[in-house]
């Protein structure tokens, strides 16, 4: 694909020529954005999940890890997975590469954000649960995260967006996201403010419906967005056997 310098009002580059190579690059960006959340979440909430086991070592583990990954550049993390790995023999692609970074840095921040959800529900709830006759694994499972969820969706939804940002510096390993076509835009047709603005305004539409989203979340769940029937009638159970049992543990 060649440069075309005609001019069409304020643009020197031939968009239209172009589309389909910038279609790929959102593809791909997205395609690395939704692939590494989800892995970010399973692992930041073991990670939350360990920080909270009775087993000390398991809680030293966890907390190491999330302090690291909290105190170490992304870009670091990319060039350890992709070019260290490398060099030990372990050859990733740079799909892997690009998503195993993502993961291990951002499951350090989301652990941070599940673990606050889940320490911000009141221990009495637990108990109360358990005296109902719940076990530990229902009471996480019907209680716990159910309330939690609603505590962490703003903050998790912050990260989707940081994430998404995030997988632009992934262009250090070629990766084909958004701004490695933009750079190779630049680079062919020598435009690179109207290139990199125009990268920039794709990045825009893409994360300000998201933090919109995560805006409109915080407001509707502050307000005391209703939980589902069930749940509502087994907190309001749990509530009511709160006093019994506090009295329980003062006898």
């Amino acid at each position: 694909m060649t440069a075309n310098f005609t001019s069409f009002g304020p643009f020197h580059v031939d968009w239209i020529s172009w589309a389909p190579t910038v279609g790929d690059g959102i593809i791909k960006t997205l395609e690395f954005t939704a692939v590494s959340f989800a892995g970010a979440i399973m692992a930041g909430l073991l990670l939350a999940l360990m920080r909270e086991s009775p087993v000390v070592p398991v809680r030293w583990l966890a907390r190491i890890y999330t302090e690291v990954f909290k105190n170490l550049p992304l870009i670091t993390v990319i060039f350890l997975v992709y070019f260290g790995l490398a060099s030990m023999g372990l050859k990733l692609s740079v799909f892997e590469a690009g998503c195993v970074s993502l993961i291990v840095f951002y499951a350090a921040y989301l652990s941070e954000v599940f673990r606050g959800g889940l320490a911000s529900i009141a221990a009495g709830q637990r108990e109360a649960a358990h005296a109902l006759g719940l076990t530990e694994r229902e009471v996480l499972a019907r209680v716990v995260v159910p309330q939690a969820v609603r505590v962490v969706m703003p903050a998790t939804t912050t990260m989707l967006v940081d994430m998404l940002k995030s997988t632009s510096l992934l262009i250090t390993i070629a990766a084909a996201e958004l701004m490695t076509v933009g750079q190779l835009i630049a680079s062919t047709t020598f435009q690179a403010m109207e290139v990199y603005l125009v990268i920039g305004v794709i990045y825009f539409v893409m994360c300000y419906p998201l933090s919109m989203a995560s805006l409109w979340l915080e407001r509707k769940l502050k307000a005391g967005t209703p939980l589902s029937p069930v749940r509502r009638r087994l907190i309001g159970e749990i509530r009511l056997a709160l006093p019994a049992a506090a009295a329980g543990g003062q006898s």
